[in-house]
């Protein structure tokens, strides 16, 4: 789906199933008929498919509001001379409301849905919505596998039918779209995995249930949304910029023959804007490091007394411990001395590893800091980290998994994955779908951690610093594709930067 540079925050917020339903019911309460929201959900999906050239056209139409989404297309493509066949699963009597008075314009047959699908240019799957209760069994679950072994091109309406709107999980079976058509805003399983991968390209109608029911849907409901600028804005330079000005980031390394991944995320650090960058270095690996360094600073640490002792200096804002720093006790007392000088604190890799099922030791040190601090777990750190808590409770989505655990550690929880969810503990929710399956790599994770570090040193906040760093991160994996590592993140930010500007 195609995102603007900046857009507005309102339009980034994401409708759980219950929501939608709010904003429906407020619409036709101010006075738009439901069936009126049907006839331009409808029109919608004929006019996308209209667009796509298909001239013979199988609808498959389920018993509720879809199945009628489905009826209203039908008749227009008709009348805009497609050959339309349209198959309904279940009885024609036996449907309601909108779906009943949609069904009644439909005066051309109507033939029961059943396998083998007949020939056809384009399938239009309106068998079941995004509030799918249950499981697909039986007759449903043969046709939604039918369309998938069809190999015939697919246009979901609203999501692909067997798939949970709220999660993104397959509820049974569910259809493999090549486009999805929805409505007034996307859901949350438009953009979770394996949702996102059985979407296909999406296009967002607006249907006129109007601002005021939208912010009647949302009244009460979570805080979800897509990560996208509009959410947050970058640290912008004035004409009294300097270094000293744009934040001080200081990036721990691992001893000697494991320093990589702390110079890679120094190095998305200052890409991203900080000032100044500092490596934190073991002796034994300063000549390791000071080899490859330049622009970034590097000072020995052996010890957390050592690195008490560099965060005197108070203009050391931001802090990244654990990529490449080894787990046991002794990154444990770093992570405790970090946390407690207060600063803006990224914490990855092994300082999580460090305290496996240990979390509620974790939150006191950052409590007690009063530090500001972003976690960036994979799900195997995540596991690790959580285990024994209620955020890996099991069926829990993605989100109220990532959810739970910023509650827990009082931190920002950046859960990655190819739908990363950033999760903060006053409940504001980010779900990313702009990356690449190309930043799959050795160090991306590490660049990431020092672009988050990067922007928390510019005086961004946590929750803020963490959507912008995966977003642009995701960015500079769509721009350079097959062949990226991870070395070729930093050097693609200012492209990504200035577009942005």
């Amino acid at each position: 789906m195609h995102q603007p540079a900046h857009t507005p925050k309102l339009a980034l917020r994401l409708l759980t199933v219950e929501a939608m339903r709010r904003v429906d019911a407020a619409a036709i309460d101010a006075g738009t008929p439901g069936f009126a929201l049907m006839g331009r959900a409808g029109a919608a999906v004929a006019e996308r498919v209209l667009a796509l050239g298909a001239e013979r056209i199988l609808i498959l139409c389920g018993p509720g509001n879809n199945g009628g989404d489905g009826f209203v297309a039908a008749r227009l493509l008709m009348e805009a001379g497609r050959a339309v066949e349209l198959q309904l699963l279940g009885d024609r009597s036996a449907l309601t409301g909108d779906a009943a008075l949609a069904a009644a314009e439909w005066t051309a047959p109507t033939s029961p849905a059943k396998t083998p699908l007949p020939e056809c240019d384009l399938i239009v799957d309106a068998l079941f919505g995004a509030g799918l209760s249950r499981d697909l069994d039986g007759a449903a679950r043969a046709l939604v596998e039918a369309v998938n072994a069809s190999g015939r091109p697919v246009l979901a309406v609203d999501v692909p039918s067997g798939l949970d709107g709220d999660t993104g999980q397959v509820r049974g079976a569910a259809v493999k779209a090549h486009e999805t058509v929805t409505f007034v805003a996307l859901k949350p399983g438009h953009l979770l995995q394996p949702g996102r991968s059985l979407c296909g390209a999406i296009t967002l109608a607006d249907i006129g249930t109007g601002p005021a029911a939208l912010a009647d849907g949302l009244a009460g409901a979570p805080s979800l949304f897509r990560n996208a600028p509009g959410l947050w804005t970058l640290p912008i330079l004035s004409a009294a910029s300097h270094k000293y000005t744009r934040g001080h980031a200081l990036v721990l390394s691992g001893p000697a023959y494991k320093t990589g991944a702390a110079r890679l995320a120094a190095r998305g650090a200052l890409r991203v804007g900080a000032g100044l960058v500092t490596v934190a270095s073991p002796n034994s690996a300063l000549p390791e490091n000071a080899a490859q360094l330049t622009a970034i600073m590097l000072r020995p640490c052996e010890t957390a007394d050592d690195l008490d002792d560099l965060l005197v200096d108070d203009r050391l804002n931001a802090l990244l411990l654990g990529p490449g720093l080894g787990t046991g006790p002794a990154t444990c007392e770093f992570v405790a001395v970090a946390a407690a000088a207060g600063r803006a604190l990224v914490l990855d890799a092994d300082a999580l590893t460090s305290f496996r099922s240990e979390v509620r030791t974790l939150a006191r040190h950052i409590r007690d800091g009063e530090a500001q601090a972003v976690l960036t777990p994979h799900e195997g750190e995540f596991a690790r980290l959580f285990s024994g808590t209620d955020a890996v409770a099991e069926g829990l989505a993605k989100p109220e998994r990532a959810a739970r655990a910023a509650r827990l550690a009082g931190s920002v929880v950046v859960l990655k994955g190819a739908d990363t969810v950033v999760a903060a503990p006053d409940g504001r929710i980010a779900i990313n779908d702009h990356g690449s399956p190309h930043l799959g790599t050795a160090g991306s994770g590490d660049v990431l951690g020092g672009l988050i570090c990067g922007l928390l040193a510019q005086g961004l906040a946590p929750f803020e610093a963490a959507c912008a760093a995966v977003w642009l991160h995701g960015d500079a994996g769509l721009r350079h594709g097959p062949g990226l590592i991870a070395e070729d993140i930093p050097d693609l930010m200012p492209a990504v930067l200035r577009d942005l500007s």
